[in-house]
């Protein structure tokens, strides 16, 4: 092993060797050269379409195409969107569910030359779009289901072409075009710290780069299996590519609709063999799975978006077999994976924190105080990489762009990106993630700039100053708490608060806690006291609905579940799940404890569907009716109806701790 002054690194020996365990059974992997990286992503594409013309290339759950039938496809749709634009480079809006179309729909925009800006249905419609009117898109691709996210779009001569209405019978032959390396692939919105999103940049050279760096850690193999579980993001494009760049076969797997109970057996029967996996997901999947499921078939699990801790190693020991390779690193939008360090059953990992890893090939971190001067070893200091596959920049932003992005004096083909994350570096090169430097955080996977929900919150007529910062709950993950201060004569809640964000943004984006103030504290130079900021606490917020105690027993087990889940206490049973704080994750875990508690299979959209205890009672009591005829059930029942509130909080307690776990997903 080496380390230089700049921190470039080899592997040392014990992680090379835990890298080759990543390998398939049946030997080897796909290796992406230098070379490779020096080409289109179709011209990759279609030798891997010539190579595995069969092979099954997406699997969901309605379909399943080869790689010779999606190729068809994508050109197909290639052709109709030359029918409705001149060839070249500019964007194109994808509006469409995760799955076979937006894959093949991917690749279409990528064989003319274009660009895509992939929208994510799930978003505000106010979201859509401002990235509409942001990234000038002049054509959407949508169908039936998703088209209506659209029509508000600022541009009135904005076209649209049907999923639908493209004919299985037109030409499916490869369109001849060729493009260069550095032409722009697609464009990501992440959340901006000026309150509105920003478009990150990545060209065709960067997308292969980051397949190749992805590929030989994670040793991907044709014969592989990989799960597909993010969607509208920079990872799941990346993901999606590193299948269809090596003949794996893609697996998309909507969890958000599915639910985590779900995936852990879908894992297990579609023979799953490569997962990335979000940080927050993997320790639901862990907290949902059966103490004896090993995942026998899974070899690779690499986390990503969020920083992971030792008790994530502790689940992996717990829940995967002793073949499966846990993989830990650094990665983000603008730069691609950085590093990464390779977890065995035996690997011993002192301390909480995860090592990041060591920095991959093309790749150089360099650590700096705030005068920009180059730190050593054990030292924190900001984040800074060097290479040549790093963004071209922000769409439309060239103030952001050279902010962030700085050429490099001693290389004229490689520039500085200023991740703004903190980090140490060890005397052997490997990387320890120490947070961000700024105000940007990771939500559930999802990078959010507080400034942006900030500026949402301040446009409410209510709220006279607002700030947002980020709260770390007991296992460690980010949460946001709101902090306001209200209007004269205003007497808006928090459930109204809520409820005007969640028509502005997407759901991960929404605060957990909204804490009302007369005034918010002041550093003596007149800017806001962050450190002064009181902590939420737990009790019940402000909200629309008035307090109302459970009338039964069946209530009050409810409330004390989502007491539990929350945090939060007490529970009325008429106050809405959501306005006190709940996401989609948190539903999960009450899901979840409710068939623990009642024995009783409730689907997550239950929750929704039925969001105050009361409502949710009966639905219980519902499903009590229709399995009346089940003897054991219904004496269960008869003893659950005569418990006492104080016998339903003990049998609550008795399940939790049988249970032992805490189900989320995203």
């Amino acid at each position: 092993m080496t380390v230089s002054s700049k921190h470039h690194v080899e592997l040392p020996p014990d992680q090379q060797a835990i890298r080759d365990e990543c390998s398939h059974p049946s030997g080897g992997f796909v290796e992406f050269t230098k070379e490779e990286v020096e080409q289109s992503i179709p011209q990759r594409f279609e030798k891997i379409v010539r190579r595995h013309p069969g092979r099954l290339a997406v699997k969901s759950a309605e379909h399943a195409v080869t790689y010779a039938e999606l190729n068809a496809i994508a050109n197909r749709i290639a052709r109709a969107i030359l029918s409705k634009s001149l060839a070249g480079a500019e964007p194109v809006g994808i509006l469409l569910g995760k799955g076979i179309e937006q894959v093949a729909t991917m690749i279409g925009v990528l064989k003319l030359g274009k660009f895509f800006v992939l929208l994510d249905p799930e978003f505000p419609q106010s979201r859509i779009t401002s990235i509409l009117e942001d990234s000038g898109t002049r054509l959407v691709i949508s169908d039936d289901r998703h088209v209506a996210a659209s029509n508000e779009a600022p541009n009135n001569d904005l076209q649209r072409i049907m999923f639908e209405s493209i004919d299985d019978r037109d030409l499916a032959d490869d369109l001849p075009m060729a493009m260069l390396p550095s032409a722009s692939a697609y464009l990501v919105y992440t959340s901006g710290s000026t309150g509105q999103p920003k478009a990150v940049i990545q060209t065709h050279r960067n997308l292969l780069h980051r397949v190749m760096l992805h590929t030989r850690d994670i040793r991907a193999n044709e014969q592989d299996r990989m799960a597909l579980l993010p969607s509208g993001t920079s990872n799941a494009i990346t993901h999606i590519f590193i299948a269809l760049l090596t003949g794996a076969t893609l697996c998309p797997f909507d969890v958000k609709k599915e639910g985590v109970r779900r995936l852990a057996n879908w894992l297990m029967e579609e023979k799953i063999s490569l997962c990335l996996i979000s940080s927050n997901l993997f320790r639901s999947l862990c907290q949902s799975a059966d103490d004896l499921w090993k995942f026998p078939d899974l070899r690779v699990l690499r986390l990503i978006s969020e920083s992971g801790y030792n008790t994530d190693v502790e689940l992996f020991r717990k829940h995967f077999s002793s073949s499966c390779i846990l993989i830990h690193g650094l990665s983000s939008s603008e730069t691609g994976p950085l590093c990464t360090y390779f977890i065995r059953q035996n690997t011993e990992t002192p301390g909480n924190e995860l090592p990041v890893g060591y920095a991959l090939e093309g790749k150089e971190i360099v650590l700096r105080d705030d005068e920009g001067r180059e730190l050593g070893f054990n030292e924190i200091g900001e984040i800074v990489v060097r290479s040549r596959y790093l963004s071209p920049g922000y769409w439309r932003r060239p103030d952001l762009t050279e902010a962030k992005f700085k050429s490099d004096p001693h290389d004229s083909e490689k520039r500085l990106y200023y991740t703004r994350d903190l980090g140490l570096m060890l005397p052997d090169g490997c990387l320890i993630h120490k947070g961000r430097k700024d105000f940007r955080v990771k939500i559930r996977g999802y990078g959010v700039e507080l400034g942006e929900v900030e500026k949402e919150l301040q446009g409410h007529p209510g709220v006279s100053a607002v700030v947002v910062v980020a709260r770390h709950n007991e296992p460690g993950e980010a949460t946001l708490v709101a902090y306001c201060v209200r209007s004269i004569e205003s007497s808006a809640t928090v459930s109204e608060l809520r409820r005007y964000l969640r028509d502005r943004l997407p759901d991960y984006m929404l605060p957990s806690w909204f804490v009302m103030l007369d005034s918010l504290p002041l550093t003596p130079g007149g800017k806001v006291d962050r450190r002064a900021l009181p902590e939420p606490g737990n009790t019940r917020p402000e909200l629309g609905t008035p307090y109302e105690s459970p009338r039964t027993a069946a209530e009050a087990a409810l409330a004390a579940i989502w007491a539990e889940v929350l945090g939060i206490n007490p529970i009325g049973i008429q106050d809405n799940f959501f306005d006190l704080g709940g996401h989609s994750l948190a539903a999960s875990r009450v899901i979840f404890r409710v068939i623990q508690t009642f024995r009783l299979e409730l689907p997550i959209k239950a929750l929704f569907d039925a969001p105050t205890v009361a409502e949710m009672a009966a639905i219980i009591t519902q499903n009590q009716t229709k399995r009346a005829g089940d003897t054991e059930l219904a004496q269960m029942l008869r003893e659950v109806e005569a418990m006492t509130e104080e016998e339903a909080q003990k049998q609550l307690a008795r399940e939790s701790a049988r249970a032992s776990t805490e189900v989320r997903y995203e």
